[in-house]
């Protein structure tokens, strides 16, 4: 049986992005037109998941409220762009959505743990503000942006072992991630933001994860108290060196970008927008006039 849940992480503060993420959180913040978490609930739905949990901290409720306002508010919404599909203005519709609220801030595993008591057999983690796209489309298009989710879920049906999203990064990026060494199908390492010499390749880890139901167990034999924020790299390393594995998924044909660094999201903006059909030979041409100023 594949995984019939989703757990979106956004429990983050956001301190690169400060002061902008003191108002608006990295996660909701826009890729143009469209918010980062919407990313990660259409590639989550578009995976035939339904049940989708939000992890977040005390002070980001406030996001569930904004959007359980565009779901009691749909029909206004449309009058106004009746060419966005539903869907886009509502990113709740058709989902079965849990709110789990972090209390402390303690890494990765931990703040998966919040949401693991509704959760049952292998089920699917996405980074909120890690966004991974394949089709540059404006929100007028009803369509899948991304099938990274669903490429993961296809990989653990073929060996039913936890499996994990990787992509390529620039030899100057990789002390900023998790590298993996990768060995017969198998990753076989992991080591978290080694100096760039000690890198056993170009694969990062990038947000996308599927996770087994014994993740629940492991919580607890590597418990967050002696590994603190390593507690899921632990984890992962038990299932390398376990009969069971650790596959993986290349996610390189999907753009990555992320919300929670300036630089990179701005980057992300202006090679989204390239690719659209709809701004890219609008903006090219501007481009090519200022630069050339």
């Amino acid at each position: 049986m594949g995984p019939k849940h989703a757990i979106i992480l956004a429990g983050g503060i956001g301190s690169r992005m400060l002061p902008a993420s003191s108002m608006v959180p990295k996660e909701i913040m826009p890729l143009i037109d469209l918010p980062a978490i919407n990313y990660a609930i259409e590639e989550i739905k578009s995976a035939g998941i339904k049940n989708i949990h939000i992890v977040i901290n005390e002070q980001k409720k406030w996001i569930i409220d904004l959007l359980k306002y565009n779901e009691e508010n749909i029909i206004s919404l449309q009058k106004i762009r009746n060419e966005i599909p539903s869907n886009f203005l509502n990113p709740l519709e058709n989902i079965n959505l849990q709110i789990h609220i972090q209390e402390t801030q303690l890494g990765f595993a931990n703040a998966i743990s919040y949401a693991l008591n509704e959760v049952k057999g292998p089920f699917l983690v996405l980074l909120g503000d890690n966004i991974l796209i394949n089709e540059h489309l404006p929100p007028t298009t009803n369509k899948s942006r991304s099938n990274a989710s669903l490429n993961l879920i296809k990989k653990f049906h073929e060996n039913k072992r936890p499996v994990v999203g990787l992509h390529k990064v620039e030899k100057e990026e990789l002390s900023s991630f998790g590298v993996v060494k990768k060995v017969n199908g198998k990753i076989t390492e992991i080591i978290e933001k080694p100096p760039i010499e000690n890198a056993p390749s170009d694969s990062v880890l990038c947000g996308r994860y599927l996770f087994t139901e014994d993740f629940k167990d492991l919580l607890l034999k590597y418990s967050v108290k002696e590994f603190g924020e390593l507690q899921s790299i632990e984890i992962q390393k038990h299932w390398m060196n376990s009969e069971l594995g650790l596959d993986y998924v290349d996610l390189d044909d999907h753009d990555w970008y992320d919300s929670g660094q300036p630089e990179v999201w701005l980057k992300a903006q202006i090679d989204h927008a390239l690719k659209r059909d709809d701004l890219g030979p609008n903006l090219r041409k501007w481009l090519n006039q200022r630069l050339s100023q």
